[in-house]
């Protein structure tokens, strides 16, 4: 029998990297994160783990999509390149400090799932979103997933 899968919002600004730019490459690595919680969650995704794409600081924020793990955690290299904006002197290929996994196209939403909209869900009120909002990863329940998943038609 396989591990019930694990389920989380990840965040990316559109004009960075969105939803389209995901379906349009199919896969990516979710590289740059630079917040050791954030890092830890990625160190303990597995493939298959389903994910929430979140658009933030847009108008509006929210979730835009769906993806999933498809790859599991590995040193992120950006840390180890001087040229790269998330380049970290103390990251070494010895020693890594950063980590990155990899992320498959699930489906776009027609319209944003806006993070007003979330919040006026009662259901919702638990979702880690709103309690760790500064965190570029987040783990959500299964429940969560299912309800915003089912918000965004699919």
């Amino acid at each position: 029998m396989s591990p019930v899968p694990g389920h989380w919002l990840m965040k990316s600004e559109p004009d960075v990297f969105g939803i389209s730019e995901l379906r349009r490459r199919r896969t990516t690595t979710w590289d740059g994160v630079r917040n050791y919680e954030a890092r830890n969650f990625m160190r303990g995704m597995a493939v298959g783990d389903r994910v929430l794409f979140y658009h933030s600081n847009a108008a509006p924020s929210g979730v835009a999509g769906l993806a999933e793990v498809s790859r599991t955690a590995i040193p992120d290299h950006t840390a180890w390149d001087p040229e790269s904006p998330y380049f970290d002197a103390k990251s070494t290929p010895d020693a890594p400090r950063w980590w990155m996994v990899e992320v498959r196209f699930v489906a776009a939403f027609t319209e944003v799932v806006a993070l007003d909209q979330l919040r006026a869900i009662p259901e919702l009120a638990d979702l880690a979103l709103f309690r760790r909002s500064r965190l570029s990863v987040v783990p959500i329940s299964a429940g969560h997933y299912a309800l915003i998943a089912g918000l965004g038609g699919c």
